[in-house]
């Protein structure tokens, strides 16, 4: 006989927070990801599926980023990189582009009035509506002194973009030292390269999360990923609940890390 879906959701309601309990406290704490890196996949196949547009698809996607801060917390990550918005997806119909930029400025600006977290832009600012640029410096600059989980703002970001600009950062600064281009090139190394990334001092993520059921990167963090590891959730990520996090979680803390060995 066929459960109702609202059955399915009283069970779910009722047995998942004992469920989920558990999972917490089996986690190896010795095991834990220091860095997630999130690509929040799937809004708009969602909103389709419930009969919405696009920007009810986008704050409902919205709507689930402060639970995941809630559950990285719970089980001590560090840095969560969140990818809202990449290059590509500046490219969108006006009509359509113009509602998710309101949403990420909404949602951003909600999770720096929380004051619960530091928020770190990273991305190509400069390719934003300036009034949208200006909301994400200041959630970063009224979050500097938060003592919280650092929350990298992926908006909008690219890795071949990021790993450009890191590579003219560089040259402009061994320029202005008047280091010659033969000088550099005798010393250049991906240390060089990597403290002018958009996350430099940072660790890189030890976990990709992707939602929707893409298993691809997309782009996202191509040069810190290099020894991440990756976990693909067939939910959308409106529909991403604890239970999936916490499933990466574990897939995470089984896994043997050689490090490309």
């Amino acid at each position: 006989m066929a459960v109702l879906p609202g059955v399915k959701e009283r069970v779910r309601r009722l047995f998942y927070p004992a469920y989920e309990s558990r999972m917490v406290k089996a986690l190896p704490k010795n095991q834990m990801p220091r860095h997630i890196g999130v690509m929040l996949d799937g809004n708009r196949r969602w909103a389709k599926g419930v009969g919405g547009d696009s920007t009810h698809g986008y704050r409902a996607g919205a709507a689930n980023i402060e639970p995941l801060l809630e559950w990285s917390e719970e089980v001590g990550v560090g840095v969560v990189t969140l990818w809202l918005l990449s290059t590509d997806n500046l490219n969108r119909p006006p009509e359509q582009l113009e509602g998710l930029l309101a949403v990420i400025g909404d949602a951003v600006e909600q999770l720096a009035d929380q004051r619960r977290w530091r928020i770190h832009p990273v991305g190509a600012l400069d390719l934003l509506p300036a009034a949208l640029a200006n909301r994400l410096k200041e959630a970063e600059e009224s979050t500097r002194d938060v003592d919280g989980i650092l929350v990298n703002v992926a908006v909008p970001y690219g890795g071949r973009r990021e790993i450009a600009d890191a590579v003219r950062s560089l040259l402009q600064e061994h320029a202005e030292r008047g280091t010659s281009l033969e000088e550099l090139a005798e010393v250049i190394d991906v240390d060089h390269i990597a403290g002018h990334l958009y996350t430099k001092g940072q660790p890189d993520p030890d976990l990709v999360i992707r939602t929707s059921g893409e298993q691809r990167l997309g782009g996202f963090l191509l040069w810190q990923s290099a020894q991440s590891e990756f976990y693909f959730c067939e939910a959308y990520w409106p529909d991403f609940r604890k239970v999936d996090f916490l499933r990466a979680i574990r897939a995470y803390a089984q896994r043997q890390r050689r490090y490309g060995a």
